[in-house]
């Protein structure tokens, strides 16, 4: 891939990311995105919305109302020219086909660079993706931006949300705080990289906040090039089960006899689970996509094989025990989304 340089673009090019687009900022991490991006006060932040969508949307942001569900994609694309990031987040429960007509309308509208939505797993691990029932998520966002070739991708692998995953019920980190029940995955002691969501909207609008290039070849300095077409590796805290359990008892002020304690395999929680869902039964998807990130050597440690792009980033250091509280509230008050 040729690098390109910012003294080589024609008259008028700035070297900065100024206007960017993101569609489902009232959603969880959408939102928790579009603040960050608001408070970096860098950037122009448009929000794309249906204009039948009553989601509260933080203030500051330039709001366009558009159906990006239809066909006629005109009013979309009139939208997004001009902008250079096109963020997408939207939720899961969302038409299938909305990603596709969203990457369209970027590529037709010439945005130079696309999130697609994808804030989670390790995409270059393709055992993972596979196992975890990924792949072809990620291979239809990816292989369509390609095949258009206008939109560069940019991938933000931040694992699991903490606070998300540890209010949510044993089917995720195993946890219920109303009856003081933990689930152990195997002996506990599997390591994972997981992120706040504070830390990925500090790590987008930092991200975003780059130089675009590198003014010349002597340019050393981090850009937002050098991430094209690839991930950004982030992480709040590399920690295991026991870790997250000796974070609650401190927290909640507890001792083990406090709390009932199981044990399950999670080689075998995951075998269930993804038997259940070959037979169209997609109830136990959230127990596949976690029991598989605590394999023994099973990808959910990406830091000690990546790196980490934090620093680069400048990401803060976070507080685990002031995360843990925030899950066990949001666990507690029944705030997290789609919990089972």
């Amino acid at each position: 891939m040729t690098t390109r340089y910012a003294k080589d673009q024609p008259h008028g090019f700035t070297n900065r990311i100024e206007r960017v687009a993101i569609v489902g900022a009232g959603g969880q991490i959408g939102k928790v995105l579009a603040e960050h991006l608001l408070k970096n006060e860098k950037h122009v932040v448009t929000v794309i919305t249906r204009p039948s969508s009553t989601n509260k949307l933080p203030e500051g942001l330039q709001v366009s109302r558009v159906d990006y569900t239809g066909e006629d994609d005109t009013a979309l694309v009139e939208v997004l020219r001009g902008q250079q990031v096109l963020i997408i987040s939207m939720s899961v429960h969302a038409p299938r086909d909305s990603v596709s007509k969203l990457v369209h309308a970027a590529a037709k509208a010439a945005v130079p660079y696309v999130m697609p939505n994808w804030f989670g797993h390790d995409a270059n691990n393709d055992a993972l993706c596979n196992d975890s029932i990924l792949s072809l998520i990620r291979d239809n966002s990816l292989s369509e931006i390609k095949s258009l070739g206008v939109s560069s991708y940019l991938l933000l692998v931040c694992n699991l949300w903490y606070e998300f995953s540890l209010g949510g019920g044993p089917d995720r980190f195993g946890f219920d705080f109303n009856k003081r029940t933990f689930v152990e995955f195997g002996d506990g002691n599997i390591s994972i990289n997981t992120t706040t969501w504070s830390q990925c909207g500090r790590a987008v609008a930092s991200l975003l906040s780059l130089k675009e290039l590198p003014e010349d070849e002597t340019d050393q300095s981090p850009t937002l090039s050098q991430f094209r077409n690839n991930c950004i590796y982030i992480s709040s805290f590399r920690l295991t089960q026991r870790d997250m359990f000796k974070s609650v008892k401190r927290t909640t002020n507890t001792t083990d006899a406090d709390w009932t304690i199981t044990r399950e395999s999670a080689e075998q929680r995951w075998r269930e689970g993804r038997e259940a869902v070959k037979q169209g039964d997609w109830k136990p998807f959230v127990k596949v996509l976690y029991s598989r990130i605590f394999f023994p050597n099973g990808g959910g440690d990406y830091q000690s094989k990546r790196g980490l792009d934090n620093t680069i980033l400048n990401l803060p250091v976070e507080d685990l025990d002031e995360a843990t509280a925030i899950g066990i509230q949001m666990g507690m008050s029944g705030d997290v989304p789609f919990s089972h």
